[in-house]
């Protein structure tokens, strides 16, 4: 036989025999062919995680979408390895990954707002802008809108009242500037409400209010830290040169289409200077009673309370309990235009079209009191008042009442029978306060439990009998997992999602008036009440327990069981 024109060698290359190249025997894979599919299968496993988790978290038909996303791909991918060129492999494995994929993003798009959609052309220049703004390249800036780079947000600083650009622009070059709007806007999607810069020996610890809790964040190094809040002091037209004095301030932000307003607040301390940062964003706000969790008997009780032409209805409870909320719903179940409603506030919180809103300044000696003696001149149908925190301020709105006019507002106290003795004790004539009280409502605020990772378990039958629970009818019970799930689309690992009201209204009749103007002991008082079928806030917090909407342990960190 001739001999052989090449020699021979195992694997898919075969050396020009003029070349002294040794042969790779046994290398049967083309490298980049093989990168391409690896990568083909890699994308394939995060779109099935990531339509898995984005239709659980948006109740999209979860297991549908599962399927589709797996067994198209699947079947092009078992289609394309019998293709006998790496052309067609190609032609049919992208159209199997990329058909399913565009399908459900076309479908989930048309589910949420415009700031949550996704391979638009917003998004991917948010993403574009975003990405390369962390590698120092700022290709954001446009003519007029100041700077677009980092996250999607705008700052918009404060100077006498009225906006400043030049603030704004004056931060853009800081130090750290980068860093806040960062803080920011991670703060306002984990739907924290406030922001608290703490300093330390060499660090800035930062922590986060989520649903009422706090949660410590990454902190920052102590020199970007105080950066940070000089920033936020300019924006808040705050003097960055005192450190020790508490100050005040706000400034607003525009973030993804919507306003969002933040209350500053400095206070020197013996490490440093420490910032508070509340965040006040419009989205978020309830807007009717329904939105509250109001049983329905109680709803129409506050409704028919909200309805009368005169009268003094109080919300009490703690810092943070949701106390001005409850009264811009109650507002808002008013027809605007039909009345002439006038708030007194420290500071306005929600903006609402249509009522006349006062924020009171104590430096210029306008304060509650005053100011609702003046407005009592302006002939109103209904004023809120933000808080009764002094004698004047409590006698003017208890006179107010017994003239004609509807009057909301908060006091400070733990319950509703408590209220009715911390107005007496703010020097109001028990006769003035029983002919002008209407109602009070008691709240607190519980975290709701995460629907898609809660844990069910069965309750003690004991305990369902101490707390006059029907031990047959109760057959089981939620907790938050004991692991927490960082995976879960819903929390986050957190175990809630959200706030709901606790409440306990006392409605007032004229027996109890008349306790009232007798100065009655609590202990009457309570019995009358009870009566009238007052449910403790104990109670009724039990009853969003045994429906699943909160855990046992959540409601007795907020709320004091009853005796």
């Amino acid at each position: 036989y001739p001999p052989l024109p090449r020699g021979f060698a195992r694997g898919n290359y075969i050396p020009d025999p003029e070349s002294r190249q040794l042969p790779q025997i046994g290398f049967y894979l083309s490298l980049p062919k093989f990168a391409l599919l690896l990568a083909s299968v890699l994308g394939w496993a995060w779109t099935m995680w990531w339509v898995d988790a984005d239709s659980r978290a948006l109740k999209i038909e979860n297991a549908t979408w599962n399927s589709v996303v797996f067994a198209v791909p699947f079947g092009g991918f078992v289609t394309a390895l019998c293709m006998p060129h790496f052309g067609l492999l190609l032609l049919v494995l992208v159209p199997a990954q990329a058909v399913p994929l565009w399908l459900y993003i076309r479908e989930r798009n048309a589910r949420v707002p415009d700031s949550a959609k996704v391979l638009t052309r917003a998004h991917l220049h948010r993403v574009l802008v975003r990405t390369l703004a962390r590698l120092g390249i700022d290709i954001g800036r446009g003519k007029g809108t100041g700077t677009l780079s980092g996250p999607d947000i705008r700052f918009i600083g404060k100077q006498d009242s009225k906006l400043d650009p030049d603030r704004s622009r004056q931060v853009e070059s800081s130090r750290g500037f980068m860093a806040a709007k960062e803080l920011v806007y991670d703060a306002i999607l984990r739907r924290c409400t406030d922001i608290h810069l703490e300093p330390a020996d060499r660090l800035m610890n930062v922590r986060m209010r989520i649903d009422g809790v706090m949660y410590p964040v990454e902190p920052f190094e102590r020199s970007l830290g105080d950066s940070v809040i000089n920033i936020f002091k300019v924006l808040a037209a705050m003097d960055i040169t005192e450190k020790r004095r508490p100050q005040d301030g706000s400034f607003r932000a525009i973030c993804e289409g919507r306003e969002i307003d933040f209350r500053v607040a400095t206070q020197g301390t013996r490490m440093g200077q420490k910032l508070s940062l509340r965040i006040l964003d419009q989205s978020q706000s309830v807007s009717r009673l329904d939105d509250l969790g109001l049983r329905k008997q109680l709803k129409e009780q506050l409704e028919a309370i909200v309805q009368q032409p005169h009268g003094l209805l109080l919300v009490c409870g703690p810092t943070g309990a949701g106390k001005s909320t409850t009264l811009y719903a109650c507002i808002n179940a008013l027809d605007i235009y039909q009345y002439n409603i006038i708030t007194i506030e420290d500071p306005i919180e929600y903006k609402i079209d249509g009522v006349t809103q006062i924020e009171i300044n104590t430096r210029s000696g306008q304060t509650f009191a005053a100011s609702l003696r003046s407005v009592l001149r302006q002939d109103p149908d209904v004023v809120m008042v933000g808080e009764i925190r002094d004698p004047e301020t409590a006698r003017i709105a208890c006179q107010a009442a017994n003239t004609g006019h509807m009057v909301f507002s908060t006091v400070h106290a733990n319950d509703a029978i408590t209220a009715v003795y911390r107005m007496l004790d703010l020097d109001v004539e028990p006769y003035m306060l029983s002919s002008s009280l209407s109602g009070i409502l008691a709240q607190r605020l519980v975290r709701r439990l995460c629907p898609v990772c809660r844990v069910p378990y069965k309750p003690d039958p004991q305990f369902l009998r101490q707390v006059n629970l029907p031990a047959h009818k109760v057959r089981r019970l939620f907790h938050p997992p004991e692991t927490p799930n960082h995976a879960c689309p819903s929390c986050g690992g957190l175990g809630y999602r959200g706030r709901i009201g606790v409440f306990e209204l006392l409605n007032v009749n004229d027996r109890i008036r008349d306790l009232i103007r007798e100065k009655a002991g609590v202990t009457v008082l309570k019995a009358e009440a009870r009566k009238n079928g007052m449910l403790y806030m104990y109670e009724e917090g039990l009853r969003l327990v045994v429906r699943g909407i909160t855990s046992l342990e959540e409601l007795r960190r907020v709320v004091k069981p009853t005796q």
